[in-house]
């Protein structure tokens, strides 16, 4: 699924799940049904995993999620990526699991996804080159 298309349904997913409770429900006790009756679209998952929706709008909470830990040694890599990593940057799908997770934290508004995605902005501010 193309990436745009992946964020448009996330955001309809999330604002059924804020205006109707009964499709909340549905979302957190079966997700990819949930998703399919909303959208039309079926979220086809890798054989061995489950979409677990966690419930996180309860106001008096901040929540941290854990991602799941990326094994770097066993990723393989293609042309393009072999050429960035040996220019020094990150292979791809490391940072494409990290920036998920700022996204997923900003974009739900809690205190820990503002913090972070500031956090985020500096680094970057301070990694990009100086122009004079």
């Amino acid at each position: 699924m193309e990436k745009v298309q992946t964020q448009e349904m996330y955001a309809q997913v999330v604002q059924a799940a804020w205006e109707d409770a009964q499709f909340k429900k549905d979302l957190v006790a079966n997700p990819v049904d949930a998703i399919e009756q909303l959208t039309g679209l079926r979220i086809e998952l890798p054989q061995g995993q489950t979409l677990v929706v966690a419930d996180q709008t309860d106001e008096s909470k901040v929540y941290l999620t854990i991602p799941r830990k990326v094994e770097i040694d066993n990723v393989e890599l293609n042309e393009e990526q072999l050429e960035a990593v040996s220019g020094g940057a990150l292979p791809y799908v490391v940072l494409s699991y990290a920036g998920a997770f700022w996204t997923a934290c900003a974009a739900a508004g809690t205190a820990v996804g503002t913090a972070v995605a500031s956090y985020m902005n500096r680094q970057d501010a301070a990694a990009a080159p100086k122009t004079h």
